[in-house]
């Protein structure tokens, strides 16, 4: 069984149809990209895992329970699957520090001190113990990308959603954050990945879903998806590519 299984799953706003019935699996240990064009639903299905979206039908199972009920532990659901925001969403008035510890000490409930100590061995994982004192504004794009990872590794998730993770980032910035989660996939940690970036989808894994018109059209190699039957999918990846 898939960490992740979703299954004909849609959501609505109003009387817009942003998904349209996205079938997807996600296996413990891979990465799985997800591209397609602006307003295909991408974000909202990433939305959709933790419930920071409700879906409108269908399901999501992840490791084994169905987590779209009324009855589902929202909160402890989010620790499981961290997410990773598309602009860091750090707290300008919080140290790197306080930024990785808050959830610790609000959902985890840990005291000051075991936080800390937790946060700062995810900080010293990726490289940013020297910068724990600094505001987020004191930081580089990379270095916030880096915090904000540290942040949803420090839960102790089962896996990492990361919504467009390279695209505050300069060209030297991406290929980091793209050794970054290539380093922390060899450690186990299952990531699903929403890009647009193809460099980036390339660096980090051989494969990438295309959802487009809010369904999945294909998953295959990035050399099939370029020589698609499927126009769309064909044009997209090609486009992209050149």
């Amino acid at each position: 069984m898939a960490l992740i299984e979703i299954r004909e799953l849609e959501k609505r706003f109003n009387d817009q149809r942003v998904l349209a019935g996205v079938n997807l699996d996600v296996e413990a240990g891979e990465i799985k990209v997800v591209m397609g064009p602006s307003g295909c639903g991408k974000s909202t299905l990433l939305r959709c895992l933790n419930r920071l979206v409700d879906p409108t039908s269908g399901t999501i199972h992840f490791d084994g329970q169905e987590v779209t009920g009324p009855m589902v532990d929202v909160r402890l659901l989010r620790q499981k699957i961290g997410f990773v925001f598309q602009q860091f969403a750090l707290y300008r008035h919080l140290s790197v520090l306080d930024n990785v510890t808050l959830g610790l000490r609000k959902l985890q409930k840990l005291r000051k001190p075991d936080a800390e100590e937790k946060a700062m061995a995810q900080l010293e994982r990726l490289g940013m113990a020297a910068h724990k004192d600094k505001f987020p504004a004191q930081i580089s794009g990379g270095q916030k990308q880096r915090v904000a990872l540290a942040r949803a590794l420090a839960m102790d998730p089962a896996m990492i959603v990361l919504d467009e993770p390279t695209s505050a980032l300069d060209p030297v910035m991406c290929r980091e954050v793209g050794e970054l989660i290539r380093q922390l996939n060899s450690e186990g940690v299952t990531m699903l990945c929403v890009t647009h970036d193809i460099d980036l989808a390339q660096a980090i894994s051989e494969k990438a879903v295309f959802l487009n018109q809010g369904v999945v059209s294909a998953e295959a190699t990035f050399a099939a998806l370029a020589n698609h039957d499927h126009e769309a999918t064909r044009t997209f990846f090609n486009r992209t590519k050149a």
